[in-house]
């Protein structure tokens, strides 16, 4: 029998792995979520926020999982949606400083920010400004470029500020020394303020001016028992503000000489004026109470309502009664002096270089340039070198206000020096400097940053630009002074303007007075930055011309809500284009002419300027304004001319008017309207 072997296939491992995965039926067990898994969200949020550059806002997601419970399901597990908390965290940038020296250009500006110069050409074309590579940037420019890099500009000490570096080192508290009080005396022009101060120093002043009114500023040293005092002589209140308009506030205590016979005068009152602007201590001294018609009481009723309410009758102002002439009060004057001094807790440091102000300069035949000076801080020493404005120069000597030479002058104490390369102006600054080359350097510079400040023109505070100073935070109260022609429209005016519901601004009626706006008030507008308002008045001739120079804003009206109304508009930004009136010439009328079909003829005379066709005039008769208008001819012999110039005849018809008398003025002037700024 033959035998047959069964042989037994060969199965695939893969083949046997499929068999049982179709025999065992496993149940389905969902998986837990992990703990410990950190998913990413798809979809990015993006906060828009507007930090300061000093903060970035950063988005930090927060995932929350909230794992489901383990459930046996035949059902397929779901997917789990993360919850997406978005929490703002702020992260604060540190700002760095950032020294520049200014002017600085556009590639050295990139250098310092280590940034391509086209990218800071592209982010200051977003700021519609077309700059070149080379091109010099203003302060703000940089700052607003700075400000995107989070950095904040300090100024690189340079020229003057590193050369006066040490005279701007604040004194501590332990190295200050008591001083003597610096007083100037103010009035009217003939109440005796020369005098009074002769008395004081015992020696004769009032013999050595011309014709006993004071011709300069002197400074003098009057020692007490109880202490010292150095008096300022001034020849009125106009200079004593020039000095302040010029940065040097060198009085501490101004004493107000009123004549008891005469009261309180229209100076007197500008000269508070000034003191309160100044914003000095004021003491009032009663001169000549030995006059017959000499009247205390009425002088006290004039000072309380001018403010100045005196103490025994229940005031904070000293009031003391005295006489030049019998020397009658003057010790208890001092007396009030030195305790009013002592209640300021005057201080200054005499350990360090000095720093003052000119008093008054002259050049001295024999000897140049000669200079009064009022040391303020610091010692002042012989041989020192001082910058004096644009002048500089070594002190080769030094004498004291009775004429003996000195080495040396503390706080306080006015010398006469010698050796200055010029004749500075009254109350410009002083400051010693170590070396001379820095001296020298530092003079030079001056004179030409001012040939430049010459070139460009002086902006002062006017009513066209008055609500965008308000609006970027620049004045916080408007300075006025206010002149007109009597007394009662001048009060009307400031209870007028004092009724203004205005909320920008507070304003501040600094002077006050009747008569014509004089160099006086452009000079205290000047000092105070104020605005000059006129009710039917004139401007004078010399005040003309401080107005060009300096620019001073000058209004004058005729109609009281007319200037209420322009001050309400000025501060709330509805201020109409400025008029403004350029001079053109002045023609006085030597002969008038009568003609039958020409009408009246001026024979004029051109003195200053010229004439054209198209100017606006105005005739002026006994100083007063008569008629204003237009032309209708202007003549040379018979032809019509288009103008005439200076030192030549013409003759001049005025449309809508014919009483011309002869020496009458006619002014010609044209009309430009200044738009406003915003």
């Amino acid at each position: 029998m033959v035998k047959i072997k069964k042989v037994a296939k060969k199965v695939s491992p893969a083949k046997i792995k499929k068999v049982a995965k179709k025999t065992v039926k496993r149940p389905k067990v969902l998986k837990p979520a992990k703990k410990n898994v950190v998913l990413k969200p798809k979809v990015k949020k993006v906060v828009k926020a507007e930090p300061s550059p000093a903060v970035v806002v950063k988005v930090v997601p927060k995932v929350i999982i909230e794992p489901e419970p383990i459930v046996k399901s035949s059902r397929p597990a779901q997917k789990v949606e993360p919850k997406v908390e978005i929490k703002i965290v702020p992260v604060t940038v540190e700002v760095k400083e950032l020294e520049l020296e200014f002017p600085i250009t556009l590639k050295d500006l990139a250098i310092k920010l280590q940034e391509k110069p086209s990218v800071i050409i592209k982010m200051l074309m977003d700021m519609r400004i077309m700059v070149g590579i080379n091109q010099s940037l203003t302060e703000d420019i940089v700052t607003k470029i700075c400000e995107k890099y989070h950095l904040k500009i300090k100024k690189a000490l340079q020229g003057e500020d590193l050369a006066l570096s040490t005279h701007k080192v604040i004194d501590e508290a332990k190295d200050l020394k008591p001083r003597s009080a610096i007083v100037t005396f103010m009035g009217h022009v003939d109440h005796g303020k020369t005098s009074l101060l002769d008395a004081i120093r015992k020696t004769k002043v009032v013999e050595l001016e011309h014709g006993g009114i004071t011709q300069h500023i002197g400074a003098y040293r009057v020692v007490l028992p109880n202490g010292e005092i150095t008096f300022l002589d001034t020849p009125g209140h106009e200079a004593f503000t020039a000095m302040r308009s010029r940065g040097a506030k060198i009085t501490d205590i101004v004493v107000l000489v009123v004549a008891a016979d005469d009261g309180m005068m229209p100076q007197t009152q500008e000269a508070i004026d000034h003191a309160k602007a100044a914003g000095v201590s004021i003491i009032v001294a009663i001169n000549k109470i030995d006059k017959a018609g000499a009247d205390i009481d009425r002088v006290k009723k004039q000072l309380a309502k001018l403010d100045l309410n005196p103490e025994d009758w229940g005031g904070k102002t000293i009031v003391v009664p005295v006489s030049a002439k019998t020397k009658e009060g003057i010790d208890d004057l001092l007396e009030m002096i030195i305790l009013e001094s002592q209640m300021l807790e005057l201080k200054a440091n005499p350990n360090r270089l000095a720093k003052g102000v000119v008093i008054e300069a002259k050049m001295s035949k024999g000897r140049g340039p000669v200079a009064t000076l009022l040391v303020q801080n610091g010692t002042l020493h012989l041989n020192e070198n001082i910058v004096v404005g644009n002048f500089y120069g070594k002190i080769r000597a030094m004498f004291n206000d009775q004429g003996k030479g000195v080495t040396s002058a503390t706080p306080s104490v006015p010398v006469e020096v010698l050796g200055i390369s010029g004749v500075p102006l009254a109350g410009e600054q002083f400051f010693a400097i170590l070396q001379e080359k820095e001296a020298k350097d530092l003079a030079n510079l001056r004179l030409e940053k001012e040939k430049e400040d010459k070139v460009k023109s002086v902006k002062r505070i006017s009513l066209e630009d008055l609500h965008t100073q308000i609006q970027e935070g620049r004045i916080k109260d408007l300075k006025l002074i206010i002149k007109a022609d009597v007394q009662g429209s001048l009060e009307a005016i400031r209870e007028t303007l004092g009724k203004l519901n205005v909320s920008e601004i507070k304003i501040d009626f600094i002077h006050s007075g009747v008569g014509n706006i004089n160099s006086s008030d452009i000079v205290l507008a000047v000092a105070s930055d104020a605005l000059i308002l006129g009710f039917n008045v004139e401007v004078d001739d010399l005040a003309k011309e401080l107005m060009a120079k300096e620019g001073v804003d000058v209004k004058t009206y005729n109609i009281i809500y007319e200037l209420a109304n322009d001050i309400k508009a000025a501060i709330e930004g509805m201020l109409e284009p400025k008029i403004k009136k350029v001079f053109l010439g002045k023609a006085e009328v030597r002969k008038v002419f009568r003609l039958s079909r020409a009408g009246t003829v001026a024979g004029c005379f051109v003195v200053k300027g010229k004439f054209n066709r198209n100017c606006t005039i105005a005739l002026t008769r006994n100083a007063e304004v008569v008629f204003e208008g237009k032309l209708s001819s202007l003549k040379r012999f018979k032809d019509d001319v288009r103008e005439v110039l200076e030192g030549f005849e013409c003759g001049i018809s005025l449309a809508g008017f014919d009483q011309i008398m002869e020496s009458d003025v006619i002014e010609a002037y044209t009309e430009e309207k200044i738009a406003r700024k915003i």
